[in-house]
């Protein structure tokens, strides 16, 4: 039984991903990295005064026109926005839409970590959502700003 048990804990620590899929209602999300991030961390760590690369592979269920992103940082429950230098994901973050319906796609940004931003734990919730304003796209990283 321990034998089980233990082979058990083993199988699911090495599925263990370091985030979580909060909504992603359009899409089926396929990897997820942060630079400088394990796939198997608990939490990112985004180093103040530096640039963090962000890269999600999907594959959408429908057609998607066009698609903007939205990301907030949650702490203690609470979204704060994250401004992004080109939140229009079609541009300059590696799609072209329209994006078609069933086909792998790769979305990538670099986002500035600001020095004026406090040393804190919190939630990144990365969101790409389609044209109708719906989550094409939402995972919450759990990350450490220092």
């Amino acid at each position: 039984m321990l034998f089980f048990i233990t082979v058990l804990v083993l199988v699911v620590s090495a599925n263990a991903k370091f985030y979580t899929d909060c909504g992603s209602k359009q899409a089926t999300v396929q990897n997820v990295q942060v630079s400088g991030c394990a796939e198997d961390a608990r939490e990112c760590v985004l180093k103040r005064n530096t640039n963090a690369t962000f890269s999600i592979e999907f594959t959408p269920n429908k057609e998607v026109k066009g698609v903007q992103t939205v990301v907030h940082g949650v702490i203690m429950n609470l979204p704060v926005p994250f401004p992004l230098p080109q939140p229009d994901a079609c541009k300059d973050n590696g799609l072209t839409c329209p994006l078609p319906a069933g086909q792998l796609a790769s979305y990538h940004t670099t986002m500035p970590i600001l020095k004026s931003y406090p040393k804190v734990r919190v939630e990144v919730k990365w969101e790409l959502k389609d044209e109708s304003d719906e989550d094409l796209v939402c995972v919450m990283i759990p990350a450490r700003i220092q």
